[in-house]
């Protein structure tokens, strides 16, 4: 089985997102070749993968109704890689949020991109992630930008990485993201973004397909519906995902192989996206080890052949390399790479993703219009 390479340039995220800036009148490229629209709406619902979706079209009848297609989500198919993909335009080597957990070079330790935690200094949010946003872009060219969603990640050290620019509606209840959302849109042009993330929390407890999984998309299906009814003529709205999602039968487990930590210093990514850094001189017998024990299950590459292949993206930029892994190790079997010393809450999931299967990249682009 070879890895499916995300269509950056063509269909990926970040194709989505300078779509969306030229549909509202900003200068720039339009890969999606989206129609003009005095406002855009896009609902990002977490893990909503389009092979997730296309199976439950009964508990879904609202969505699986909209017109649309079928984009990638980029490397690794997680939410901090595909969120600053979608902030910034451009394919992960291009804004250096390479993976949920990456080293920060040079200090011996793991940081958390998403929660924007470590065990060592912080680093800061501009600093981590330069790249100009896409919200920049389009305040400055006078469109207004909202962004709605949950309270508590306002503040946080990923927005104030990958959402600079936006008017920030901190909104909890569905009711209260619906009322932001309406009222972002009375402008004359507007860029407004809303989020959920109850399904993916859902997947990864009890597995894409259980009941309680299944309500949450039911809850997704009436909430699109609902958002559609706010668009005053002239809006087009969108939904998509940041990445789709496996259900895992089989766990290999870092903390009881010691043959898997010989030669590792730091343990990074997540179950489906390995990022292994090694001490030094043992990249290459850290690669043979992990191939052999993995053969079958996953795909073990260098940090070159990665690059090389076009993982992260057409180029990755000089400056992000040392955050990227000398060996990666992502599973494409339902078999998800755990540690249940280090990380025991992660090692418990039932539903994952990272990995560059079709049913972790291909994530739904749904469009309803009042053009």
């Amino acid at each position: 089985m070879n890895p499916l390479i995300p269509a950056y340039g063509t269909a990926s995220l970040a194709d989505l997102s300078t779509s969306l800036l030229a549909a509202v009148g900003v200068d720039g490229d339009n890969p999606l070749d989206l129609a003009p629209a005095e406002r855009v709406l896009l609902f990002l619902v977490d893990g909503m993968g389009a092979e997730l979706l296309r199976a439950h079209p009964g508990v879904a009848p609202f969505l699986s109704s909209m017109p649309g297609g079928v984009l990638t989500a980029g490397f690794p198919a997680t939410t901090v890689t595909s969120l600053s993909t979608l902030g910034t335009g451009m394919p992960p080597g291009g804004h250096g949020m390479l993976g949920y957990q990456l080293a920060v070079p040079g200090a011996g330790y793991l940081f958390n991109c998403l929660s924007w935690t470590a065990p060592g200094p912080l680093v800061e949010p501009g600093v981590w992630q330069p790249t100009p946003t896409v919200y920049e872009r389009a305040a400055a060219a006078g469109v207004p930008v909202s962004y709605v969603g949950p309270a508590r990640f306002e503040t946080t050290g990923f927005n104030r990485a990958v959402y600079r620019g936006v008017r920030f509606v901190g909104a909890d209840e569905v009711d209260d993201r619906i009322a932001g959302v309406r009222h972002a849109l009375t402008e004359p042009r507007a860029h407004v973004s809303v989020y959920y993330g109850g399904l993916d929390s859902a997947g990864h407890v009890t597995g894409w397909g259980s009941p309680a999984w299944l309500d949450q998309l039911a809850q997704v299906d009436r909430m699109t519906e609902r958002l559609a009814e706010t668009l005053p003529p002239g809006s087009a709205m969108y939904v998509t995902a940041d990445h789709g999602m496996i259900n895992v039968t089989d766990r290999v487990d870092v903390d009881t192989l010691p043959a898997l930590r010989e030669g590792l210093a730091l343990l990074g990514g997540e179950s489906r996206a390995r990022h292994l850094y090694t001490t030094p001189g043992a990249s290459a017998a850290v690669l043979d080890t992990w191939r052999d024990v993995l053969a079958g299950r996953a795909w073990v590459v260098s940090k070159e052949e990665a690059v090389e292949s076009g993982w992260f993206g057409p180029r990755v930029r000089r400056e992000w390399l040392p955050r990227i892994g000398d060996v990666l190790a992502v599973p494409y079997t339902d078999c998800a790479i755990v540690a249940s010393v280090d990380e025991p809450r992660e090692a418990g999931f039932l539903g994952c993703h990272g990995s560059l299967t079709p049913a972790e990249q291909h994530v739904p682009l749904l469009e309803m219009s009042t053009r």
